[in-house]
């Protein structure tokens, strides 16, 4: 149901999503849900490294991302569907471009800070850093923003990234993203348009 309603507040405070129930267990937020799935369930340790340094440096490319790729990766969706979708009206192409400016910088920090010339993120292995960046990311090529065209650096990590965890399931983990346009199409309800109009609108403020 709606993440504002009585049910969802059991679950997560917030009454946002992502949220996890896990028994008598909840937990809001994406980050804090990944880490504690990969310890539960013991993972493999490159998605989380036993080694303090290599752990360090997941952390902190976590830490980097919520105010730079985070900030500005998923605005290309709201602004060229969601928010459309749910207004009735299309924003001036003036925004666009100034979230792809802010996303192009976050890109160039991306490449030269955490990439580097590595296979991912922290070394020659995937780690969670790899699959909190990807989800994000693949959220400007589903409205036709291909962050990755022209940046041949990053389209190869890209690749990595989709063999590291394999095609079919990183097509089908994103399929809902890559035809997110036909949102476009569908009915919404009046008074859940009502609801989420004016909190899509304050998110690019």
């Amino acid at each position: 149901g709606p993440s504002n309603s009585e049910g969802a507040g059991k679950v997560s405070l917030l009454k946002k999503v992502p949220a996890l129930k896990d028994g008598d267990f909840t937990l809001a937020e994406c980050t804090a849900i990944l880490l504690y799935l990969s310890r539960k369930y013991n993972t493999p340790d490159h998605w989380y490294p036993s080694d303090i340094r290599k752990r360090a440096q997941v952390d902190e490319y976590l830490s980097w991302h919520h105010a730079n790729i985070r900030a500005n990766a998923p605005k290309t969706m709201w602004i060229k569907v969601l928010i459309p979708l749910f207004t009735g009206q299309p924003l001036p192409s003036e925004k666009l471009q100034e979230v792809m400016e802010g996303l192009s910088t976050s890109l160039k920090q991306f490449e030269e800070r955490f990439l580097q010339d590595k296979a991912f993120i922290i070394g020659s292995e995937i780690s969670l850093a790899d699959l909190v960046a990807i989800v994000e990311l693949m959220q400007p090529v589903g409205v036709g923003c291909d962050v990755f065209e022209n940046r041949p650096r990053l389209m190869e990590w890209r690749r990595r990234v989709e063999d590291a965890v394999g095609k079919e399931l990183f097509f089908q983990a994103h399929e809902m993203i890559l035809n997110i346009k036909e949102l476009s199409n569908i009915q919404i309800d009046p008074q859940l348009k009502e609801h989420l109009a004016p909190v899509l609108m304050k998110m690019l403020k």
